[in-house]
């Protein structure tokens, strides 16, 4: 499988419409007899239905005239939602001012404002509650000690 979502990457790199776009992850899973590709989709300004589709047109005949996949699939193509973690400098880069909350490799967790990135780190405008009172330090948190990071949803 690892092969095959290497494969699609590729092909799907070769159809986007220009550098603001970007290919987050490619998921494969065989579900009863059947494969699901997911192809998550991002762009520097945002993702709508219609560059969603567009990749998936293309993408479907690249798989079929290189014949990569034996069995029946399903083919889905959408932008990376809240439920899917940062992966790349691009994505931090994307969502600088926004909530994170950011699960540490110690298993500490982080919540707050995500201030800056750089290619080694973030920095995080982190809150945690003092006495009752919640204090707020700006924290650096390098890459290589983040886990997972999701954006959380404001609703302000």
């Amino acid at each position: 499988m690892k092969e095959l979502t290497e494969s699609i990457k590729e092909l799907a790199e070769t159809h986007l419409e220009d550098d603001s776009f970007f290919i987050v992850d490619v998921i494969s899973k065989g579900i009863s007899g059947k494969t699901k590709i997911l192809v998550l989709l991002d762009n520097d300004e945002g993702v709508n239905i219609d560059d969603c589709a567009t990749l998936s047109r293309k993408l479907a005949e690249d798989i079929e005239l290189e014949d990569l996949i034996d069995v029946a699939y399903v083919l889905e193509v959408s932008s990376p939602g809240l439920d899917h973690p940062l992966s790349s400098v691009r994505q931090y880069k994307k969502n600088v001012g926004r909530r994170l909350k950011v699960k540490l490799t110690s298993g500490a967790m982080l919540e707050g404002a995500l201030n800056a990135v750089n290619e080694e780190a973030i920095t995080l405008a982190a809150e945690r509650k003092e006495n009752k009172k919640k204090l707020v330090e700006e924290k650096e948190v390098p890459f290589s000690e983040i886990e997972k990071a999701n954006v959380l949803v404001s609703f302000k």
